[in-house]
Formats: structure tokens, C-alpha cells, sequence
């Protein structure tokens, strides 16, 4: 039997383990992430092999180096950022990711981000609980009068357009590949006339390195007065330094960001001493930057949530129990090293 333990455990996952009986794993349930603070026994550390967690975890070094017998990590999330991947070569440990999943509740995530900008529902909301309501801080917007940039037209993008085109929006399209099923309601164009042209600017493409900072100081330069930005990709894709000094300038009304640059850091400011002292990672900078927009009151922040339905959660499992019994078997399905 397999010596499993799966990290930051949460409440909706036990509808899975209910319903699955997994007999070739013996599982430890860690509702915490797994982090340098986190404290295991000696057994545990010894003959665990496999390990499963979320993107709150951070495998670092340190982290990894405590346990013995480490053969895989098992990542419930596209994204491996909070794993050290050189550590894990070096030691000939596999990490196993998840390439897609929940791309309808990402979409409707985030139509339902655009509407909370576009008709500022957020102070309407805070201010009705104070019992303190000015009505000049909520008009909005009409959505059929308003132009729609979506930068990537996969499976995220594509349902994204459709749902906008229901609510009678232009929408632009820039992507590498285009999709003759959308040609019928919406113009795929260039880079640039999105970016000059669009009301609205939504991020729906994957990291590729290649793609860092797309939307940076001179992408904003180009944008319309009065742009709002919505992020549900990876934090990776939008300079949050420039995205600041253009909310600060007003050139951006709004923004709101359900991904960010150095998500474990930015969420976690208690770990910036740490960093600092023993860093000089653009991550301090870009954590410090985002504790600026966290008070910003026309920026809407959530903690990477667009995917989080109960559906979603258990293909998650199911996808994270099937790469690791390919891995086993000798497969290589979603290996990332």
C-alpha cells in the first residue's frame, strides 16, 4: 500500500473520498498546506512517497529535503510556482499537474467579475451594510454598449465570447489560433486594436513565459482612458506595477484579479521578512505592490477561485488519482519533470 499525504484538505473534498474507495492508498489528511512551518513526525517524513497539494502549499528546498523517500508530488492545479522544480529534478522526483479543468465555471467567473465592475456593485454593496449609501458611487455601465477584449481563445475564451455576445457586447478576440465557430459574433483582431479599441480587457491565455508582462507599461499606453482590466489566467500575464500606476493615473477605472504574480507571497505578506532577508526576488516587490491594491477600492481581489464549484473540485481528484496510477503504471500523463 502507497504512503500518501494530501496537503490543504479541504471540507468539499470528502464527498470524493466518501464516494471513491482508493484501496491502494493509505492517506493522511493535512487540512493545512504543507510549508516550512508545518511540523510531520519521523514516520511520516520516512515513508511517505507521495505527496498531494494545492497551490497555498510551498514546496521549497527546505520543505523537501525533510522527507526521505519522496518519489512524487501530485499538484491539485495547472500551476507548479509553489513547487521547486530543480530540487525535484535533482532527486528524480515527478510532479504531476492538472492541464485543464473547470473551464465553464473560470468563464462564468468571470462575466460575473466584468458585471460587479462594470455596474459597481462592490461600494454598493459595503456601503448598504454601513447604512451609509450614495447612489452617485454606484451608476455603471450598460453592457450592450461596451467593447469586450478577450486576449486567448481557448476553451475559457471561447465560452467567455458567447456569454457576451448574450448580453449583446461587442467582443474582440486576439489569439494565435482563431476558431471559425466564433467568427459569426466576433472579430478577431489585432494585438494592438484590442488594446486601443476594448472597454474592457479580460485574460484568458495560459503562461508560457514567452507571454510574461504581455500587458505591460506600454500595452496600458495604448488603452482606451477608463479601461477595466480583469484577470482570471495567470498572474504572470499582467505587470502589476503598471496596472497600478494606470489605476493611480485613472487611465484604468477598475480592475479586478483573480490570479496574481508571486500568489504565495502576495497572499501571504507575513512571509516578506523571509524573503527579504534571504532573496532578491522581483517577488518582494510585486507582493509589496499588491498590499497597495488590496486598499485600492476600485480593485476587486479574490484568491484564485474562478474554478472553485463542487464539480470542478471533484474532477480535480479524479484527475489527480489517475495521473498518479499512470505514473505508476510507468505513463508520463501531465508529468511536468
Amino acid at each position: 500500500m502507497i504512503k500518501m499525504m494530501m496537503f490543504d484538505f479541504r471540507e468539499s473534498e470528502k464527498e470524493f473520498f466518501e464516494n471513491n474507495e482508493l484501496v491502494d492508498f493509505d492517506i493522511t489528511f493535512i487540512n493545512e498546506p504543507l510549508n516550512e512551518t508545518t511540523e510531520l513526525n519521523e514516520e511520516e517524513l520516512k515513508e511517505t512517497s507521495i505527496i498531494s497539494v494545492f497551490r497555498s502549499s510551498n514546496l521549497t528546498r527546505n520543505v523537501l529535503d525533510k522527507f526521505h523517500n519522496l518519489r512524487m508530488i501530485a499538484t491539485r492545479s495547472y500551476g507548479y510556482g509553489h513547487i521547486d522544480l530543480d530540487y525535484c529534478i535533482e532527486h528524480n522526483i515527478a510532479v504531476l499537474n492538472i492541464e485543464q479543468y473547470g473551464e465553464e465555471a473560470v468563464a462564468q467567473y468571470a462575466i460575473a467579475l466584468i458585471i460587479v465592475l462594470i455596474r459597481n456593485m462592490l461600494p454598493a454593496i459595503i456601503e448598504m451594510k454601513s447604512h451609509n449609501i450614495n447612489y452617485e458611487h454606484y451608476e455603471g455601465r450598460t453592457l450592450s454598449n461596451l467593447k469586450l477584449g478577450i486576449i486567448g481563445c481557448g476553451e475559457v475564451g471561447a465560452l467567455v465570447s458567447k456569454i457576451a455576445h448574450f448580453f449583446g457586447m461587442k467582443v474582440m478576440i486576439y489569439s494565435y489560433m482563431q476558431n471559425p465557430e466564433l467568427e459569426e459574433f466576433c472579430d478577431f483582431v489585432s494585438f494592438d486594436e484590442l488594446l486601443k479599441e476594448s472597454d474592457i480587457i479580460s485574460l484568458h491565455l495560459p503562461y508560457s513565459g514567452d507571454n510574461y508582462h504581455m500587458l505591460g507599461p506600454n500595452e496600458f499606453d495604448k488603452m482606451k482612458d477608463g479601461v477595466y482590466i480583469v484577470n482570471t489566467a495567470r498572474g504572470e500575464l499582467l505587470d502589476i506595477k503598471a496596472l497600478y500606476d494606470n489605476l493611480i493615473k485613472g487611465k484604468v477605472k477598475a480592475a479586478a484579479l483573480d490570479v496574481l504574480e508571486c500568489e504565495f507571497l502576495s497572499t501571504h505578506p507575513g512571509e516578506l521578512t523571509n524573503v527579504i532577508e534571504n532573496s532578491n526576488s522581483n517577488c518582494v516587490e510585486t507582493a509589496l505592490i499588491t498590499q497597495k491594491l488590496f486598499k485600492m477600492d476600485n480593485v476587486i481581489i479574490t484568491p484564485h477561485i474562478a474554478y472553485n464549484t463542487n464539480d470542478s473540485v471533484n474532477y480535480l481528484l479524479e484527475k489527480t488519482f489517475n495521473n498518479i496510477r499512470d505514473y505508476l503504471k510507468g505513463l508520463k500523463t501531465n508529468r511536468v519533470c
